[in-house]
């Protein structure tokens, strides 16, 4: 069900929109009202008559993919890629339906064939970057148990949260009484609610009083003291419309509505100021105090098709909606935000690392981490979203159409915890990279080694309810150890701040920790620059102080080129030194080459050719 949120909701009243030609005229007309299946049988009909081209082969692939088909999907996509190149949206849908089904190899090709038609879209630069995410990702510890949920009806059920006063709200298309949708068939949807029990079980789901309407209706989120909900509709029940550019046709689009609740019922269904007949908004989540909406939205200034936003709300006055950013959107959709009470927030992607289709990923927005998939069982090949989690009462639900038709299914956390260490520079605060991290657990033994991403970060999965230790170490700075205290299950993060080694000041001379430059490169790195800014503070704490550079280089190489090298790097060493705000008076350099070796050797070793390799700084006035 997830591109019925994506797209618009049509009403036709008569006529029809572009086509092709006129022999997929009325097919094409089912396709662009969003009737994909009665348009794939349109198409399927003319190639039976001989009429089959790459517009068919193509609309065929497209309407299969619109309704996760995923077998019809490949087989018409695999037609399309062997008879022509194709666009690159092509490879990727492709990509994705093999992944649906399992077929991740054949998958990572199209993703390389779409990566080098477009080779600066952040789907292929990741792809590029990780291409062999899935081992690691399969590797995952479980972090839930789940089960079907016994309120699952058979037709498309989704969009569940589970209130503080136990109440289940969810979207189903179960009624048979209402009206087919063209989309996929099945019934329009309603609001439905059923009671949480203290044993775990559910009570028979009823229909949600006073906010179902003749259009769709659904998902919705609910204030934590149970008086308000914001729910998804349709735009007709505002009277906001468009019309076809032939006047014959309206299209509505998913709007946010309020709703109050008196008395034990729903009542004064209003519509959001935020909404908007220029795009869509739906799949709302409140949070905890009720002062941030978190929506998904193809608005526009966002980074692809759907993106999560969120919005201010103070009774009925709403801010500026805001986009969260590029940590949780991409140029694909990600949709079904849930924010917990702790400030987690859940939500699906189809385009970041996954296993096919949606996926379901988490982020801690107090902290400002990466998003990280959740893994399996929760997340399959299958489109997998709408997860929410009651923290108090460790209950989630989720959906997923693993089984061919979007079911509710609950989650029961695994204890454990993801261990987040964040290595920041106790001075400057900004983070270190490629820091040694140890782990140990409460009997002191090394269960993990390894080191700090480009970020700063490494997570590790731990046990809950134990103490750890982390030892963490860096070239440059001193040794630390930082504790993480026995926490339940869920996520921790653990700030290790390293100290600076301080330079050592003598008579004659400011010693710094090793100054690196890149192979036969004289600009200054991350790392130079770390330990130069301890120079300036030196240099600030006593104004009167003059600086001589002197850059040296090892024995290998020719002597000219060795000279030059080091004239360059002792150069970029003081403009450095200047561009921090030093006098120019107080600072200048000068390469000396290999021609003031410190370790004299004929044959050195790599130990022994680094301690040539230097950088001084002489003290010319203190």
């Amino acid at each position: 069900m997830k591109k019925l949120y994506i797209t618009l909701s049509f009403v036709i009243a008569s006529g029809l929109l572009s086509a092709q030609n006129s022999k997929t005229k009325d097919a094409d007309k089912l396709f662009n009202r969003f009737e994909y299946i009665d348009a794939a049988s349109a198409y399927l009909k003319l190639t039976e008559k001989g009429y089959e081209d790459s517009y068919v082969q193509k609309r065929l692939a497209e309407s299969y993919y619109n309704v996760f088909n995923t077998t019809e999907a490949i087989k018409w996509y695999a037609k399309l890629v062997e008879e022509k190149q194709q666009e690159a949206e092509i490879y990727y849908k492709y990509a994705q339906m093999l992944k649906a089904e399992g077929n991740y190899d054949e998958a990572k090709k199209q993703m390389q064939q779409f990566a080098e038609l477009k080779p600066n879209d952040e789907r292929a630069i990741n792809f590029q970057n990780n291409p062999n995410y899935l081992t690691a990702l399969k590797a995952k510890r479980p972090l839930f148990d789940i089960k079907l949920s016994e309120i699952s009806s058979g037709r498309s059920d989704f969009g569940a949260i589970l209130t503080d006063d136990s109440f289940i709200y969810f979207a189903s298309a179960r009624n048979e009484a209402r009206k087919t949708s063209g989309w996929n068939d099945q019934p329009y949807l309603d609001m439905y609610q059923a009671i949480y029990n203290e044993d775990g079980t559910m009570s028979q789901p009823t229909l949600v009083e006073s906010v179902n309407t003749k259009w769709h209706d659904g998902p919705a989120t609910v204030s934590t003291d149970g008086s308000i909900m914001y729910i998804t509709s349709e735009s007709f029940n505002d009277n906001k419309f468009e019309k076809s550019e032939d006047k014959k046709s309206k299209f509505s689009r998913m709007y946010l509505f309020k709703a109050i609740k008196k008395d034990g019922k729903w009542s004064d269904l209003k519509a959001l100021p935020i909404n908007s007949t220029e795009y869509s908004l739906r799949n709302p989540s409140i949070s905890k105090d009720g002062k941030t909406l978190y929506f998904s939205s193809d608005m526009p200034g966002g980074f692809g098709g759907e993106d999560i936003w969120k919005v201010s709300v103070s009774e009925d006055e709403y801010g500026i909606p805001e986009n969260l950013g590029e940590k949780i959107n991409t140029p694909g959709d990600e949709s079904f935000p849930f924010i917990t009470s702790e400030n987690i927030l859940y939500f699906s992607s189809d385009t970041k690392e996954g296993f096919g289709g949606l996926d379901i990923f988490e982020i801690d927005l107090n902290v400002g981490s990466e998003a990280v998939n959740i893994g399996a069982p929760v997340n399959t090949k299958k489109d997998d979203f709408a997860f929410s989690f009651n923290t108090s009462k460790k209950v989630a639900i989720f959906s997923s159409n693993r089984d061919g038709v979007d079911n509710l299914y609950t989650a029961n956390p695994v204890c454990g915890v993801n261990a987040i260490v964040m290595v920041r520079n106790a001075t400057t605060r900004k983070t270190i990279e490629s820091a040694l991290i140890n782990v140990l657990d409460d009997t002191n033994s090394l269960i993990a080694t390894s080191n700090s991403d480009g970020t700063g970060q490494q997570s590790y999965e731990v046990e809950c309810e134990k103490v750890y230790t982390f030892k963490v170490s860096k070239e440059g700075f001193e040794d630390g150890i930082f504790t993480m205290p026995a926490s339940p299950n869920g996520s921790a993060l653990v700030e290790a701040y390293l100290e600076p080694v301080k330079p050592i000041i003598t008579e004659k001379e400011v010693i710094l920790q090793p100054i690196f430059f890149e192979y036969d490169k004289s600009n200054i790195t991350a790392q130079g620059a770390e330990e130069l800014d301890k120079l300036v503070v030196v240099m600030n704490e006593h104004p009167n102080m003059v600086i001589f550079a002197k850059s040296h280089t090892d024995s290998r190489g020719k002597d000219k080129y060795n000279l030059d090298l080091s004239e360059r790097r002792a150069k970029s060493t003081v403009q450095y030194i200047i561009s921090k705000g030093i006098d120019k008076e107080r600072i200048s350099g000068q390469g000396f080459g290999e021609s003031e070796l410190k370790v004299q050797c004929d044959k050195c070793t790599d130990e022994e050719h680094a301690q040539n390799r230097r950088s001084e700084f002489l003290i010319i006035k203190k």
